[in-house]
């Protein structure tokens, strides 16, 4: 999969998408990582991407002509559809689910704004998708755009060196994850659950995903409206059963 980031400081990206595990596959060749510095698109010959806001306003605004020309370079040379995303706390918010749907495509574009924001011509004109990391604000897109990369490429083939690791994390089964234990068995007077200690697949099994709805029912209930459910799971949350569909 390849990811193409529109951005004014490459220097940032690069440097926090070169280590760990998105890195590593990176170099394996699972993933493309590259990014655009927006300015070497500007005609301005001081290299200028912003201007001030029409109608007045702080701050400064993106211009749409480095953008668009950042963009159409990336296009052409993706050689195939690519869907664009802008980086907003305006957008929808992220989730595993999109993590997974944006997984699924060959090319992404992910467009970094600055300053006050982006000239609206050039989002209508580009955009297919405007996402959101949380409801707050931050100086750039480069973080968000980090974010992204990280959670979507987890999703490809090759990248994490354990494939199913990613079946049984937080949010994969709508639950959040049950908790981990390592080597050694005792530490600070604090015990590793018995049950893993047992040999039995099968109890470990149910106690983890015990745990797991139980850690959702105290920590995130919201997941549990979304989350698929069994009657079984219901009783063990004290949870009314759902009524049979006519």
């Amino acid at each position: 999969m390849n990811f193409y980031i529109l951005t004014l400081f490459p220097e940032m990206v690069e440097a926090g998408l070169s280590a760990s595990i998105v890195g590593r596959a990176a170099k394996k060749g699972c993933i493309r990582i590259e990014t655009v510095n927006i300015r070497d698109f500007s005609l301005d010959r001081h290299k200028k991407v912003d201007d001030y806001p029409y109608g007045g306003g702080a701050g400064m605004v993106m211009q749409a002509q480095p953008i668009y020309d950042a963009w159409r370079f990336v296009k052409e040379k993706a050689g195939a559809v690519a869907r664009t995303v802008y980086l907003t706390p305006q957008g929808r918010t992220f989730t595993q689910a999109e993590a997974k749907t944006l997984a699924d495509g060959e090319n992404l574009i992910l467009l970094c704004g600055h300053y006050e924001g982006v000239d609206e011509r050039v989002i209508d004109e580009i955009v297919t998708d405007q996402i959101s990391i949380g409801d707050f604000v931050l100086t750039g897109g480069e973080l968000p755009a980090m974010v992204l990369v990280d959670a979507i490429a987890r999703m490809v083939p090759g990248v994490l060196s354990n494939e199913t690791s990613a079946d049984s994390e937080t949010f994969e089964d709508g639950l959040l994850e049950y908790p981990q234990y390592s080597r050694p068995a005792t530490w600070m007077g604090r015990d590793v659950p018995e049950i893993l200690l047992s040999g039995d697949h099968a109890s470990v099994d149910r106690w983890r995903h015990e745990q797991s709805l139980q850690r959702t029912m105290a920590r995130r209930p919201d997941l549990l409206a979304r989350a698929k459910l069994s009657a079984e799971d219901r009783s063990f949350l004290g949870l009314p059963q759902e009524e049979p569909h006519a």
